[in-house]
C-alpha cells in the first residue's frame, strides 16, 4: 500500500544539515520539512521526496543549514555611531564620547533608523534573533518588526535623566507601557534592562527584581565588564557588583548578564548555582581592552554562555560568525589549551545555549521537530572554503557572514541568494548617509 504524500509549505534540501541538537550531529544530504512556522521533520532527502510535496522546495547542494544565529547582547541602534569613538577604554569611551553624543542626538527616530540598519546587518549575517537594549524600546520593536526578525527588546533603566526619561520610575513606566502594547506579538518580546550596577541604585534594583518575578520576565544587564567597575563598587558599596546583586536577590534563571569578564572562581560558582545566563562579547571586550572572560571555566561549571556582538560603536560589527571565531580563539589563548572551546561548542553558544539564556530553548536554537523554522544557510562552495572536511569547523574557523546565502524566520524567507527581500538596501544606505551628515554637524 502506497504511503500518502503529505503537503508542506517549504522543503529545504541541503548538503549538510547541522541541527545542533542532538550534540555533535552532522547530517549529510538531509532535508528540513516546514509547515507554517514550524519544523515538522528532519530526514534524508531521498525519504523527504517520497513522503512530502511542498509548495516550495529550496535546494542547497553545497551549503550547511544551521539554526538561525542568536545575538545575545547588542545595542543595534548604535550602528549609527559605528567608528565614531574608536580606540578608547570603556569609561573614557562612555564619558567623553558616547554619552555626550547620545544626549545630543538620540531620539525615537535615531533608534528606529539605527535598529533598522543594525538589524539588516545582522540578518545578512545569519542572525534571526537579537537580545537588544537601548532607549525608546518601541522604536526598536518597530524596526525589528519591519525586518521580520525575532527580538527581545530591553526596557532600559538608569538612575539619571536622558532625553528619553527623567528617572528610574519614568524609564520603567514608559518601558512597561511599550511592553503592554506589544504583548501578543509572536516575534517581539521584552526584557527589563537596567544598564549596570554602577548606574542603578539598590532601590531600583529591588524594584526591578520584584517586577521580574511578578511579570516572569528576563533581566538583561552589564556586569563585571571592567576591573575599574569592580573597584568602584567596593569603594562605594563595600562589595563587588556580583555580590551586591546576589544580596539584593537578583541572581537567578531570569537574569542575563553581559560580559562577566572579571569573575572569580567563587563568582563562577555563584552564577552556576543560580542558573544565571551569560552573554560573552569577545570582540568588544578585546577592542575596549576590558579583558578576556574565563569562558572555559564558566562552561565547565555548567553556565549557559551565549555570544553577543555588543553595539557597533564598540565592536564595530554585528557579526556572530566573528564572535564564534573570536570566542574560540580567545579561550584557547587565555587558557593555554588548544582543545578548549572547540568549533561545535562555539556554534552551540551562538544557537541553543543563547536560546537557553533567553528561556527560549523550547522554540529556538536547534533544527528540531516542533521548533520555529528559524534557519540560516551558509554556502561552502567558494575557493576560500574549499575543501570541506568538517563543515562545523568551517563555520567557525573559515566561513564568515559573507557566505550566508539564505535566512528564514518562522519559515519566511528574509534573505534569498544574499539579497535582503523585504527592505530596500538603497533606502537603508540613504538613511545611513543622512545620519552621518547630522552627527558630523
Amino acid at each position: 500500500m502506497e504511503q500518502a504524500v503529505e503537503h508542506l509549505d517549504l522543503l529545504i534540501e541541503a548538503r549538510w544539515v547541522i541541527p545542533v541538537e542532538p550534540a555533535n550531529t552532522m547530517l549529510e544530504h538531509h532535508a528540513v520539512a516546514i509547515r507554517g512556522e514550524h519544523i515538522v521533520a528532519v530526514l534524508p532527502i531521498s525519504e523527504a521526496r517520497l513522503r512530502y510535496s511542498a509548495t516550495q522546495t529550496v535546494s542547497l547542494p553545497d551549503h550547511a543549514l544551521i539554526p538561525g544565529l542568536i545575538n545575545l547582547h547588542t545595542h543595534a541602534a548604535m550602528s549609527l555611531l559605528r567608528g565614531i569613538a574608536d580606540d578608547l577604554p570603556l569609561m573614557r569611551w562612555l564619558n567623553e564620547s558616547i554619552w555626550p553624543i547620545e544626549r545630543k542626538h538620540v531620539s525615537e527616530r535615531f533608534v528606529f533608523d539605527g535598529t533598522l540598519l543594525g538589524g539588516a546587518e545582522m540578518l545578512r549575517g545569519g542572525v534571526t534573533c537579537a537580545s537588544d537594549m537601548y532607549f525608546y524600546p518601541d522604536a526598536s520593536a518597530r524596526a525589528y518588526e519591519q525586518l521580520g526578525m525575532r527580538a527581545v527588546v530591553g526596557m532600559t533603566v538608569i538612575d539619571f535623566p536622558t532625553g528619553y526619561a527623567s528617572d528610574a520610575e519614568d524609564y520603567l513606566s514608559k518601558g512597561l507601557q511599550v511592553r503592554d502594547n506589544w504583548l501578543d506579538h509572536p516575534r517581539i518580546g521584552f526584557s527589563l534592562a537596567p544598564h549596570a550596577p554602577y548606574t542603578v541604585s539598590d532601590d531600583t534594583w529591588e524594584r526591578i527584581g520584584s517586577l521580574a518575578q511578578e511579570l516572569d520576565i528576563l533581566i538583561h544587564t552589564h556586569v563585571h565588564e571592567t576591573a575599574s567597575e569592580i573597584s568602584q563598587s567596593i569603594e562605594k558599596y563595600g562589595v563587588r557588583p556580583m555580590q551586591r546583586l546576589h544580596s539584593l536577590g537578583l541572581l537567578g534563571p531570569n537574569l542575563l548578564i553581559a560580559h562577566a569578564v572579571h569573575v572569580t572562581p567563587d563568582e563562577i560558582g555563584m552564577l552556576a548555582s543560580n542558573n544565571v545566563g551569560v552573554a560573552h562579547n569577545p570582540t568588544s571586550n578585546m577592542k575596549l581592552a576590558s579583558g578576556a572572560a574565563p569562558i572555559a571555566d564558566m562552561i565547565a561549571a555548567g553556565i549557559r554562555v551565549g555570544l553577543g556582538s555588543d553595539g557597533a560603536a564598540s565592536n564595530n560589527r554585528l557579526d556572530i560568525f566573528q564572535e564564534m571565531r573570536m570566542a574560540s580563539l580567545l579561550a584557547k589563548l587565555s587558557s593555554g589549551n588548544a582543545s578548549v572551546l572547540p568549533a561545535y561548542k562555539a556554534l552551540r553558544m551562538a544557537t541553543i545555549d543563547a536560546a537557553y539564556a533567553l528561556g527560549m530553548q523550547d522554540s529556538l536554537g536547534s533544527l528540531s521537530v516542533g521548533k520555529k523554522a528559524d534557519m540560516t544557510a551558509v554556502a561552502l562552495d567558494s575557493l576560500e572554503t574549499s575543501p570541506v572536511f568538517d563543515p562545523v569547523s568551517h563555520l567557525v574557523y573559515v566561513a564568515g557572514r559573507e557566505h550566508v546565502s539564505d535566512v528564514w524566520v518562522g519559515g519566511r524567507a528574509l534573505i534569498q541568494n544574499k539579497v535582503l527581500l523585504h527592505n530596500d538596501n538603497k533606502e537603508l544606505l540613504r538613511i545611513s548617509r543622512l545620519w552621518q551628515n547630522s552627527l558630523q554637524n
